[in-house]
């Protein structure tokens, strides 16, 4: 059965509505960065750029580095964001946009998110990458999609007993990465964890300026939870979406995060865009390793 007009909604050009994306526009290996800004930090190491465009926050470039074609796009900040740019990615290569079908041969995208995060653990340093081994939605975007078969149910209630988690806030929902992803992007420069996907900067994450928080203590309570050796290691505001949507659509998804921050220690990077740079580096070797 085609897909209603209303659901996949097309422009004028035949492009995907938010993207403005052909599936010609794109190689199987995306990478993502919040900033749209950055998608230029990334490609600028590129050997050739053959495409580009943007649609508000959304700046889409793909070009070829050392033989393989990959991907940069901006997503925006948050979980509300990845999902139109997973949903969006998935219609180019798995619907047919002139008969407006599923197609039966599904394509699976290699999907890398390389951004910046705060740490919760004292002893992860400032300027250092942490490697998402599970995305933890906490901000209730992927409860809108059946996740029961994905999500680790076993470390969500002992989540939410050891942080006396509030019944008014959205159930966890923790998702794995790829292991095929993990496996390319690790090395004895990489940190495994937990991270944690807030709804928002400043509140969701603990910070207070001018407002009270729900739970002051919430922090702590994290960053003490031990799973069997899991921990909560950072804060960020995407992974969760990332890892929940591209496996309940068969794509493979990992998060890397240059840590800018240690919240428990109250620290900044001195120089965040030599980190950023060199996570950017570090990323892109790997992937044609």
């Amino acid at each position: 059965m085609s897909i209603k007009n209303s659901e996949l909604i097309l422009n004028p050009d035949g492009s995907i509505y938010h993207l403005h994306l052909k599936p010609s526009d794109i190689a199987d290996t995306i990478i993502f960065v919040g900033d749209q800004d950055r998608v230029s930090e990334v490609t600028k190491h590129f050997d050739s750029v053959d495409f580009e465009t943007q649609s508000r926050e959304f700046k889409t470039q793909t070009g070829i580095y050392k033989g393989k074609r990959l991907s940069v796009i901006s997503t925006g900040i948050g979980s509300d964001n990845i999902d139109i740019v997973i949903n969006e990615l998935d219609a180019l290569v798995n619907i047919d946009f002139e008969t407006r079908e599923i197609k039966a041969s599904k394509t699976s995208l290699s999907i890398i998110r390389i951004g910046t995060s705060g740490a919760l653990q004292p002893d992860i340093d400032v300027d250092s990458f942490v490697l998402s081994r599970y995305g933890m939605d906490i901000n209730g975007m992927l409860q809108s999609y059946k996740v029961d078969a994905i999500k680790h149910a076993d470390i969500e209630n002992a989540f939410v007993s050891h942080t006396q988690w509030s019944p008014q806030k959205p159930y966890p929902v923790i998702i794995k990465n790829s292991q095929t992803l993990e496996d390319v992007l690790k090395s004895d420069q990489t940190i495994f964890g937990m991270t944690a996907t807030c709804g928002g900067f400043y509140g969701p994450q603990g910070r207070v300026l001018r407002l009270e928080l729900q739970d002051e203590s919430l922090n702590h309570k994290m960053d003490s939870f031990d799973y069997k050796g899991l921990k909560v290691t950072n804060f960020e505001m995407e992974t969760s979406a990332i890892y929940g949507l591209s496996k309940l659509l068969g794509h493979e998804a990992c998060s890397m995060n240059a840590i800018l921050a240690n919240r428990a220690l109250g620290l900044f990077s001195e120089n965040p865009q030599a980190t950023i740079d060199k996570l950017i580096t570090y990323t892109l070797n790997k992937l044609v390793s």
